[in-house]
């Protein structure tokens, strides 16, 4: 058997290789329309977990922040009553020292001590002011006017 042999093919070994050749081809083609399919599915579904990835921090991210202000809106309310605790301590003190001053006051410098009543259309006032050793009365009677 010659080189001559090997090449020279038959008509059915011809008409088998063809078709083997088609075949392939064929395989490869649908082999390559389906790896191309998976590709594109692959890259929506990738796309699709960033998204859901995203949505997810941002939630996340936001429920930090609700969180955050509200413990920062309930220290701040928490610092506000300490801190009107402590003005109306002091408020009290100050008033317990004003009444205090205001008797040591009136008892050596004097007082103002008096009543009014009120009538149908006339106001009576009686003050007596006392300064020490020297002592004031006042009676006096003022007219209302009456609106009609």
């Amino acid at each position: 058997m010659g080189p001559r042999e090997k090449t020279i093919m038959t008509e059915k070994s011809a008409v088998v290789f063809i078709q083997a050749w088609w075949r392939g081809t064929l395989v490869r083609r649908t082999l390559l329309h389906a790896a191309l399919r998976a590709w594109v599915i692959q890259c929506w579904w990738r796309r699709m977990l960033t998204k859901l990835l995203n949505k997810r921090r941002r939630a996340a991210l936001e429920f930090y922040a609700r969180q955050e202000w509200a413990a920062v809106r309930l220290q701040s309310c928490v610092r506000m009553w300490h801190v009107r605790q402590r003005y109306c301590r002091l408020l009290n003190a100050v008033r317990i020292i004003q009444v205090y001053w205001r008797w040591h006051s009136c008892h050596s410098r004097g007082f103002i001590q008096g009543h009014y009543e009120l009538k149908e259309n006339h106001l009576d006032i009686q003050l007596e002011i006392s300064l020490g050793s020297q002592a004031c009365k006042v009676q006096q009677c003022i007219p209302l006017p009456i609106k009609e």
